[in-house]
Protein backbone atom coordinates (compact mmCIF):
# COMPACT_ATOMS: atom_id res chain seq x y z
CA UNK A 1 0.00 0.00 0.00
CA UNK A 2 2.86 2.36 0.83
CA UNK A 3 4.24 1.85 -2.68
CA UNK A 4 0.94 2.84 -4.31
CA UNK A 5 0.58 5.82 -1.97
CA UNK A 6 4.02 7.08 -2.97
CA UNK A 7 3.13 6.53 -6.63
CA UNK A 8 -0.10 8.53 -6.34
CA UNK A 9 1.80 11.40 -4.72
CA UNK A 10 3.95 11.81 -7.82
CA UNK A 11 3.21 14.54 -10.34
CA UNK A 12 2.35 13.46 -13.87
CA UNK A 13 5.81 14.54 -15.05
CA UNK A 14 7.55 12.40 -12.43
CA UNK A 15 5.28 9.47 -13.22
CA UNK A 16 6.05 9.84 -16.94
CA UNK A 17 9.80 9.94 -16.22
CA UNK A 18 9.55 6.78 -14.09
CA UNK A 19 7.59 4.96 -16.79
CA UNK A 20 10.12 6.06 -19.41
CA UNK A 21 12.95 4.86 -17.14
CA UNK A 22 11.36 1.41 -16.81
CA UNK A 23 10.72 1.14 -20.55
CA UNK A 24 14.33 2.08 -21.34
CA UNK A 25 15.65 -0.54 -18.91
CA UNK A 26 13.46 -3.21 -20.48
CA UNK A 27 14.53 -2.14 -23.99
CA UNK A 28 18.22 -2.30 -23.09
CA UNK A 29 17.76 -5.72 -21.46
CA UNK A 30 15.87 -6.98 -24.52
CA UNK A 31 18.60 -5.78 -26.88
CA UNK A 32 21.32 -7.32 -24.75
CA UNK A 33 19.49 -10.65 -24.76
CA UNK A 34 19.13 -10.57 -28.55
CA UNK A 35 22.83 -9.74 -28.88
CA UNK A 36 24.07 -12.60 -26.67
CA UNK A 37 21.54 -15.10 -28.03
CA UNK A 38 23.39 -18.02 -29.58
CA UNK A 39 26.75 -17.02 -28.06
CA UNK A 40 28.82 -18.41 -25.20
CA UNK A 41 27.37 -15.71 -22.94
CA UNK A 42 24.08 -17.63 -22.81
CA UNK A 43 25.79 -20.50 -21.04
CA UNK A 44 27.40 -17.97 -18.69
CA UNK A 45 24.01 -16.54 -17.75
CA UNK A 46 22.71 -20.03 -17.04
CA UNK A 47 25.68 -20.65 -14.77
CA UNK A 48 25.14 -17.34 -12.92
CA UNK A 49 21.46 -18.20 -12.48
CA UNK A 50 22.36 -21.57 -10.92
CA UNK A 51 24.91 -19.95 -8.58
CA UNK A 52 22.37 -17.32 -7.42
CA UNK A 53 19.79 -20.02 -6.70
CA UNK A 54 22.40 -22.07 -4.81
CA UNK A 55 23.40 -18.96 -2.80
CA UNK A 56 19.78 -18.28 -1.84
CA UNK A 57 19.06 -21.92 -0.91
CA UNK A 58 22.19 -22.30 1.21
CA UNK A 59 21.39 -19.05 3.02
CA UNK A 60 17.82 -20.13 3.79
CA UNK A 61 18.89 -23.62 4.94
CA UNK A 62 21.69 -22.27 7.11
CA UNK A 63 24.46 -24.18 5.31
CA UNK A 64 27.25 -21.94 6.54
CA UNK A 65 30.17 -23.40 4.59
CA UNK A 66 28.33 -23.66 1.27
CA UNK A 67 26.89 -20.17 1.78
CA UNK A 68 30.41 -18.77 2.28
CA UNK A 69 31.61 -20.53 -0.88
CA UNK A 70 28.68 -19.14 -2.90
CA UNK A 71 29.39 -15.65 -1.58
CA UNK A 72 33.00 -15.92 -2.70
CA UNK A 73 31.89 -17.12 -6.14
CA UNK A 74 29.54 -14.16 -6.51
CA UNK A 75 32.09 -11.71 -5.13
CA UNK A 76 34.93 -12.73 -7.45
CA UNK A 77 32.74 -13.94 -10.31
CA UNK A 78 32.48 -10.47 -11.83
CA UNK A 79 36.27 -10.30 -12.22
CA UNK A 80 36.34 -13.82 -13.68
CA UNK A 81 33.68 -12.86 -16.23
CA UNK A 82 35.75 -9.87 -17.38
CA UNK A 83 38.82 -12.07 -17.85
CA UNK A 84 37.03 -14.96 -19.59
CA UNK A 85 34.91 -12.82 -21.92
CA UNK A 86 37.49 -10.11 -22.58
CA UNK A 87 37.29 -10.44 -26.42
CA UNK A 88 33.47 -10.26 -26.42
CA UNK A 89 33.46 -7.26 -24.07
CA UNK A 90 36.02 -5.48 -26.25
CA UNK A 91 33.89 -6.01 -29.36
CA UNK A 92 30.80 -4.76 -27.51
CA UNK A 93 32.62 -1.58 -26.42
CA UNK A 94 33.85 -1.06 -29.98
CA UNK A 95 30.27 -1.34 -31.24
CA UNK A 96 29.12 1.21 -28.67
CA UNK A 97 31.81 3.58 -29.92
CA UNK A 98 30.66 3.07 -33.50
CA UNK A 99 26.98 3.39 -32.58
CA UNK A 100 26.22 -0.16 -33.75
CA UNK A 101 25.31 -1.83 -30.46
CA UNK A 102 21.57 -1.84 -31.04
CA UNK A 103 21.73 -2.34 -34.80
CA UNK A 104 23.73 -5.53 -34.43
CA UNK A 105 20.74 -7.80 -33.84
CA UNK A 106 19.04 -6.88 -37.13
CA UNK A 107 22.37 -6.99 -38.97
CA UNK A 108 23.18 -10.41 -37.52
CA UNK A 109 19.72 -11.66 -38.50
CA UNK A 110 20.21 -10.41 -42.06
CA UNK A 111 23.62 -12.09 -42.26
CA UNK A 112 22.14 -15.35 -40.97
CA UNK A 113 19.45 -15.24 -43.64
CA UNK A 114 22.09 -14.73 -46.32
CA UNK A 115 24.07 -17.66 -44.91
CA UNK A 116 21.05 -19.99 -44.95
CA UNK A 117 20.05 -19.11 -48.51
CA UNK A 118 23.64 -19.40 -49.70
CA UNK A 119 24.07 -22.81 -48.01
CA UNK A 120 20.88 -24.13 -49.63
CA UNK A 121 21.76 -22.66 -53.04
CA UNK A 122 25.31 -24.00 -52.99
CA UNK A 123 24.29 -27.52 -51.99
CA UNK A 124 21.42 -27.67 -54.49
CA UNK A 125 23.67 -26.41 -57.29
CA UNK A 126 26.27 -29.07 -56.46
CA UNK A 127 23.69 -31.88 -56.42
CA UNK A 128 21.91 -30.67 -59.57
CA UNK A 129 25.14 -30.75 -61.62
CA UNK A 130 25.83 -34.33 -60.50
CA UNK A 131 22.21 -35.46 -60.65
CA UNK A 132 22.04 -36.36 -56.98
CA UNK A 133 18.41 -36.63 -55.95
CA UNK A 134 17.40 -34.49 -52.98
CA UNK A 135 14.28 -33.52 -51.03
CA UNK A 136 14.58 -30.62 -48.57
CA UNK A 137 11.61 -29.16 -46.65
CA UNK A 138 11.75 -25.88 -44.74
CA UNK A 139 9.31 -25.39 -41.88
CA UNK A 140 7.31 -22.15 -41.85
CA UNK A 141 4.33 -21.35 -39.61
CA UNK A 142 2.83 -24.84 -39.69
CA UNK A 143 4.82 -27.24 -37.52
CA UNK A 144 6.36 -30.32 -39.14
CA UNK A 145 6.95 -32.29 -35.93
CA UNK A 146 4.87 -35.27 -37.05
CA UNK A 147 7.07 -35.65 -40.15
CA UNK A 148 10.30 -35.00 -38.24
CA UNK A 149 9.44 -37.92 -35.96
CA UNK A 150 9.49 -40.29 -38.96
CA UNK A 151 13.16 -39.54 -39.66
CA UNK A 152 16.52 -39.58 -37.91
CA UNK A 153 16.98 -36.66 -35.47
CA UNK A 154 20.00 -34.47 -36.24
CA UNK A 155 19.57 -30.97 -34.75
CA UNK A 156 22.61 -29.82 -36.72
CA UNK A 157 23.71 -26.49 -38.08
CA UNK A 158 22.60 -25.97 -41.65
CA UNK A 159 25.62 -26.05 -43.97
CA UNK A 160 25.96 -26.88 -47.65
CA UNK A 161 28.56 -29.55 -46.91
CA UNK A 162 26.25 -31.40 -44.53
CA UNK A 163 23.30 -31.25 -46.93
CA UNK A 164 25.42 -32.64 -49.75
CA UNK A 165 26.76 -35.49 -47.60
CA UNK A 166 23.25 -36.47 -46.47
CA UNK A 167 22.06 -37.03 -50.05
CA UNK A 168 25.12 -38.83 -51.40
CA UNK A 169 23.74 -42.10 -52.90
CA UNK A 170 23.99 -45.33 -50.90
CA UNK A 171 24.45 -43.55 -47.57
CA UNK A 172 22.12 -44.29 -44.61
CA UNK A 173 20.28 -40.94 -44.73
CA UNK A 174 19.99 -40.23 -48.45
CA UNK A 175 16.54 -41.81 -48.84
CA UNK A 176 13.82 -39.49 -47.59
CA UNK A 177 13.53 -35.79 -46.86
CA UNK A 178 15.61 -33.38 -44.82
CA UNK A 179 13.51 -31.05 -42.69
CA UNK A 180 14.88 -27.64 -41.67
CA UNK A 181 13.56 -25.79 -38.63
CA UNK A 182 14.67 -22.16 -38.36
CA UNK A 183 18.42 -22.35 -39.07
CA UNK A 184 19.04 -26.01 -38.21
CA UNK A 185 18.60 -29.40 -39.81
CA UNK A 186 16.04 -31.04 -37.53
CA UNK A 187 16.04 -34.51 -39.10
CA UNK A 188 16.92 -36.51 -42.21
CA UNK A 189 15.35 -39.54 -43.84
CA UNK A 190 11.85 -38.22 -43.14
CA UNK A 191 8.71 -39.48 -44.86
CA UNK A 192 6.39 -36.88 -46.42
CA UNK A 193 2.78 -37.35 -47.51
CA UNK A 194 2.34 -38.06 -51.22
CA UNK A 195 -0.03 -35.88 -53.22
CA UNK A 196 -3.08 -37.67 -54.58
CA UNK A 197 -3.94 -34.95 -57.09
CA UNK A 198 -4.89 -36.39 -60.51
CA UNK A 199 -3.51 -33.29 -62.25
CA UNK A 200 0.15 -34.03 -61.51
CA UNK A 201 2.21 -34.78 -64.57
CA UNK A 202 2.99 -38.48 -65.04
CA UNK A 203 6.65 -37.67 -65.61
CA UNK A 204 7.06 -36.48 -62.01
CA UNK A 205 8.47 -38.98 -59.57
CA UNK A 206 7.99 -39.73 -55.89
CA UNK A 207 10.06 -36.77 -54.68
CA UNK A 208 7.90 -34.26 -56.54
CA UNK A 209 4.71 -35.95 -55.33
CA UNK A 210 5.99 -35.85 -51.75
CA UNK A 211 6.93 -32.17 -52.10
CA UNK A 212 3.50 -31.31 -53.49
CA UNK A 213 1.80 -33.47 -50.87
CA UNK A 214 3.48 -31.59 -48.04
CA UNK A 215 2.72 -28.22 -49.66
CA UNK A 216 -0.97 -29.15 -49.82
CA UNK A 217 -1.29 -29.71 -46.06
CA UNK A 218 1.27 -27.22 -44.69
CA UNK A 219 2.88 -23.90 -45.66
CA UNK A 220 6.35 -25.49 -45.84
CA UNK A 221 8.78 -24.79 -48.69
CA UNK A 222 10.21 -27.90 -50.33
CA UNK A 223 13.21 -28.12 -52.64
CA UNK A 224 13.43 -31.01 -55.09
CA UNK A 225 16.48 -32.05 -57.10
CA UNK A 226 15.65 -34.62 -59.77
CA UNK A 227 17.87 -37.67 -59.86
CA UNK A 228 17.06 -38.32 -63.52
CA UNK A 229 17.55 -34.83 -65.00
CA UNK A 230 19.20 -32.75 -62.27
CA UNK A 231 16.37 -30.21 -62.59
CA UNK A 232 15.60 -28.09 -59.52
CA UNK A 233 12.04 -27.41 -58.36
CA UNK A 234 10.35 -25.53 -55.53
CA UNK A 235 6.92 -26.13 -54.00
CA UNK A 236 4.80 -24.06 -51.65
CA UNK A 237 1.04 -23.84 -51.02
CA UNK A 238 0.33 -26.47 -53.68
CA UNK A 239 2.31 -24.65 -56.40
CA UNK A 240 5.20 -26.35 -58.22
CA UNK A 241 7.95 -24.24 -59.82
CA UNK A 242 9.93 -26.55 -62.11
CA UNK A 243 13.28 -26.42 -63.91
CA UNK A 244 14.58 -23.36 -62.11
CA UNK A 245 17.98 -22.00 -63.20
CA UNK A 246 20.40 -21.24 -60.32
CA UNK A 247 19.82 -17.47 -60.09
CA UNK A 248 16.05 -17.78 -60.35
CA UNK A 249 16.08 -20.56 -57.75
CA UNK A 250 18.03 -18.44 -55.26
CA UNK A 251 15.77 -15.42 -55.78
CA UNK A 252 12.56 -17.44 -55.46
CA UNK A 253 13.83 -19.37 -52.42
CA UNK A 254 14.78 -16.16 -50.63
CA UNK A 255 11.40 -14.61 -51.43
CA UNK A 256 9.49 -17.69 -50.21
CA UNK A 257 11.64 -18.11 -47.10
CA UNK A 258 12.19 -14.54 -45.92
CA UNK A 259 10.25 -12.25 -48.25
CA UNK A 260 11.61 -9.88 -50.94
CA UNK A 261 15.31 -9.10 -50.57
CA UNK A 262 16.35 -5.48 -49.90
CA UNK A 263 18.86 -3.68 -52.10
CA UNK A 264 21.96 -4.40 -49.96
CA UNK A 265 21.28 -8.12 -50.24
CA UNK A 266 20.96 -7.85 -54.00
CA UNK A 267 24.29 -6.06 -54.15
CA UNK A 268 25.86 -8.72 -51.95
CA UNK A 269 24.49 -11.46 -54.21
CA UNK A 270 25.97 -9.79 -57.30
CA UNK A 271 29.28 -9.59 -55.51
CA UNK A 272 29.22 -13.31 -54.68
CA UNK A 273 28.28 -14.13 -58.24
CA UNK A 274 31.26 -12.19 -59.55
CA UNK A 275 33.76 -14.18 -57.50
Amino acid sequence: MAFFERFTDLTWVEALVNILDILLVWYVLYKLITIIKGTKAVQLLKGVFVVVIAWFVTKELGLTTMYWIMEQVLTWGFLAVIIIFQPELRRALEQIGRGKLFSRSSLAEEEERDRLVEAATKSVGYMAKRRIGALISIERETGLSEYIETGIPMNSELTSELLINIFIPNTPLHDGAVIIQQNRIAAAGCYLPLSESPFISKELGTRHRAALGLSEVTDAITIVVSEETGAVSLTRNGDLHRNLPPEEFETLLRKMWFGPAPEPQAASKRKRGGK
